[in-house]
Formats: structure tokens, C-alpha cells, sequence
């Protein structure tokens, strides 16, 4: 199997490295018309756009939109028919999800100025949030978790949840996991008349205040094209993972841990990081001897041959500095002492402390969210969490007092500005004092 071997000695490395981890994230011109046509179309006309959609491209014989919508006892028979094992593991990643999670709440706080001025800021939650859910070939249930139960820590008042159902065929651990999460509607449509439909309401699905959740390019245009009439999470591009490594973890584990992001997709990015050549050699030796096995051993080979690399770094120093550039979505530290090492690594969406932890547990049951930043966003972005489904309002109580000393300042900036009004209100309160 063909994979990148690159050092950081050799000659031109850095431009290889810009090269490797560069990805055109511009959209398909034909995509954003055809998106933009279908948002503008659900919105103009609501339901019957969003039925006729739905009939196209899910082929669901429905008549009308009501039909697209699930019962809670739809959901509720779901979580009751699951086998015994699935259950007990979406409880347990659940469990561990909403228990880290509530420790993100944010608490409303202010403080009182000697002169009575009130100063603080208010944490609220959002009315109503919207969650988009893959269906049809791809269906994940771990996605349900990890957006839904955020927003009920948060506090959202109610959670829209929707999910293609091409030929109407149900995924059964998608809905047990809404059930369990608690979402409180949930409509069998997706697609880009779903994310418009969320973004704008029609008479049956409610108009949301934020959409978070995966999807294919098509939905990531219409989160693009309705980002401003509602918040979205974020524009995710192809998956990605970056292994740090001492040479000391076993060669299959990292292997394996390589091909847990590129099985997703033939443009997600696996990385290896390494100062020793002879455990490349290893790891190289273990992904030719692996891959065989993998169902989606198809798509890892197209994966590692176009994005994929083995990279010889002189030290663990300038491995970490290679890690900051990329910024990667997964970050592995697969050493033998990571906490030496976890302070020099400041770009990351989330970074896998030791030989042990692999990416896998953090996707499903460890507790931290899974929606990370991708495309180096991690520089400035966050993973998804409760402070997503809460918004913050500033509350400012200005004493007669404090009118009296804030006044002549902002008088003065406001003239400056040549804003006679805005001084003008602040000079009105101080001739009545």
C-alpha cells in the first residue's frame, strides 16, 4: 500500500508539508445554485416544497408534511427494541457525555461599583435548537449524543432533530439515541430542504435558532447559505488525525488509530509524527499487513495515498511544532509521558493523552464532545459544547452617581466621533443631577 514518506532533514519538506495538508474547502458552484434554489424554494413555499423534496430525493410516498414527523412512541419503541448490549453502550456513552458536559454550563454573574453601578452578564439558553443527522448510507447515532445532550444541559427549551429516511428505512440506534438524549420532535427529512425548513419554519417544522450536526456538501451549503437568520456550529471539512508518537506504542495500535479517520472518507487526513525511522518503518509494515482486513479498505487506501504521510521528525520538540501548524482535528500523543509534552502541543480540537487512548473513545463514550474543529479552525475554534446552546446578554444598571462620573467620558468619545446624540444623552442626565 502506498503511503507518504517525508522527513523534516530533507530538502523542501516545508513546502511537501503545505502541500499535504492544504484543502480547497471552496464550494461547488453547482452545488451552492442548487442548494440556494432549494432553501429559497422551501422558504417561499414551506411544506409542499419540503414534501415534493422529500418524494425526489428520499423517495417517501407522503402526502403531506405531517407524515414526515415521528412520534415519541416511535422513538421510545426504538430505545425498547434495541438488543441488550447497544442499549446498555448508548446508555454508557450517554451517561459519561452528559456528566462531562454539565460542567461546561455557564452562570449568569454581576457586580456592584462603589457608586451603585451594577455591571454583569446574563446566561440564558436557546429557545429552540435544530440538529441535523445523516441518514441513508451513513448513520450515527454517536452524533445524536454528542449535539442533543449539550443542548439539554444547556437548557434549550425544545430540540428539533431531523434524519433522512431514504425508502423509509429507520435506523433504529439513531432514534433510540434521540430518545435517550431527549429530543422533543423529530422529522424524517434531510438534506438541504431540511436545514431551510429549520432555518425558516414551515407550517409543521418549527423555525430553530441554531442548527448544529454533520452532513454531506450539500448541507454544509445550506448551513452556509441561512448562517445569519440562524447560528450554525460550524462548516466541517474532511476528518483528520495527527499521531504523535515515541516509537514506544505498539505499530499496529497506531496503525490502526490511522485508519479510524481514514475509513470515513477517501480526502480525510491520517498523519504520523515520529523521531524514530525504524518504527515508521514498523508502522508502515503494519498498514500493508492490516489493511486487508478493513471493510472500508477501499476508501483508507485512497485516503492514506493522497493525504496520508509518515513523517521523520528530528525530535518530540519539533514534532509538536509541525502538530501547531496543522492544527489537526485529532490529535494522538501516543508517548510514554504526555504530560511532559501536552503544554508545547496549542492547536488542537482535541489531543489524546498516551498509548492507551485512543481516537475511537473520544467519538463515542469518553465524554468530550466529538465535534471538533477541522481544516486548521482549531487555531481560533472550539469543540461543541453547552456554551453553543447558551447565549450571553450584558445587564448595565448605572447609578445616579456613576451617571455622574461615566457621563463626561462619554460625551467626550462621542464628540470625537461626531455622534452629537449619543453625547447629548449622556449630558442630559448629568444636567439633572
Amino acid at each position: 500500500m502506498k503511503i507518504r514518506r517525508l522527513a523534516t532533514t530533507q530538502a523542501g519538506f516545508a513546502a511537501e508539508l503545505q502541500q499535504l495538508t492544504a484543502f480547497e474547502s471552496a464550494q461547488d458552484p453547482q452545488v451552492d445554485l442548487a442548494v440556494a434554489q432549494i432553501v429559497e424554494d422551501v422558504r417561499v413555499r414551506g411544506d409542499a416544497a419540503l414534501v415534493e423534496y422529500t418524494r425526489r430525493f428520499d423517495r417517501l410516498a407522503v402526502e403531506q408534511a405531517s407524515q414526515l414527523e415521528l412520534a415519541p412512541a416511535d422513538l421510545r419503541a426504538a430505545l425498547d427494541g434495541l438488543p441488550g448490549d447497544q442499549a446498555q453502550a448508548l446508555a454508557d456513552a450517554a451517561e459519561r457525555i452528559r456528566r462531562f458536559h454539565e460542567r461546561q454550563r455557564a452562570e449568569s454573574w454581576s457586580y456592584v461599583e462603589a457608586d451603585g453601578t451594577l455591571l454583569g452578564q446574563r446566561v440564558t439558553p436557546l429557545d429552540r435548537a435544530g440538529l441535523y443527522v445523516p441518514g441513508g448510507k451513513a448513520a450515527y447515532p454517536s452524533s445524536v449524543l454528542m449535539n442533543a445532550i449539550p443542548a439539554k444541559v444547556a437548557g434549550v427549551g425544545e430540540l428539533v432533530m431531523v434524519v433522512p429516511t431514504p425508502d423509509g428505512v429507520r435506523n433504529n440506534l439513531v432514534l433510540a439515541a434521540a430518545c435517550l438524549a431527549g429530543v422533543d420532535r423529530l422529522f424524517t427529512i434531510g438534506g438541504a430542504q431540511a436545514v431551510a425548513a429549520l432555518a425558516h419554519g414551515t407550517a409543521t417544522v418549527p423555525a430553530v435558532d441554531k442548527i448544529t450536526g454533520p452532513g454531506n456538501a450539500w448541507v454544509a451549503a445550506a448551513k452556509r447559505r441561512v448562517f445569519g437568520v440562524v447560528g450554525i456550529d460550524m462548516v466541517a471539512g474532511p476528518s483528520e488525525i495527527l499521531v504523535i508518537c515515541d516509537g514506544r506504542t505498539p505499530a499496529d495500535w497506531v496503525a490502526m488509530d490511522l485508519f479510524s479517520q481514514a475509513e470515513h472518507d477517501e480526502i480525510a487526513q491520517a498523519i504520523l509524527l515520529c523521531p524514530d525511522a525504524a518504527y515508521l518503518d514498523a508502522v508502515e509494515a503494519s498498514i500493508g499487513r492490516l489493511i486487508s482486513d478493513m471493510p472500508r479498505a477501499e476508501v483508507i487506501r485512497a485516503s492514506m495515498a493522497s493525504r496520508g504521510a509518515l513523517i521523520l521528525t528530528r525530535d518530540l520538540h519539533e514534532a509538536c511544532a509541525i502538530s501547531n501548524r496543522i492544527a489537526p482535528e485529532h490529535l494522538e500523543l501516543s508517548v510514554e509521558h504526555p504530560e511532559q509534552w501536552v503544554d508545547q502541543l496549542t492547536h488542537a480540537g482535541a489531543i489524546f493523552m498516551g498509548p492507551y487512548t485512543s481516537e475511537s473513545l473520544g467519538d463515542y463514550c469518553a465524554g468530550p464532545n466529538h465535534v471538533l474543529p477541522t481544516g486548521r479552525t482549531a487555531r481560533f475554534a472550539s469543540p461543541l459544547g453547552v456554551y453553543d446552546f447558551q447565549k450571553r446578554t450584558s445587564l448595565i444598571r448605572v447609578s445616579a452617581e456613576g451617571a455622574r462620573h461615566l457621563g463626561p467620558t462619554a460625551s467626550v468619545l462621542a464628540r470625537g466621533e461626531g455622534l452629537i446624540a449619543h453625547a447629548r444623552a449622556a449630558e442630559l442626565r448629568l444636567d439633572g443631577l
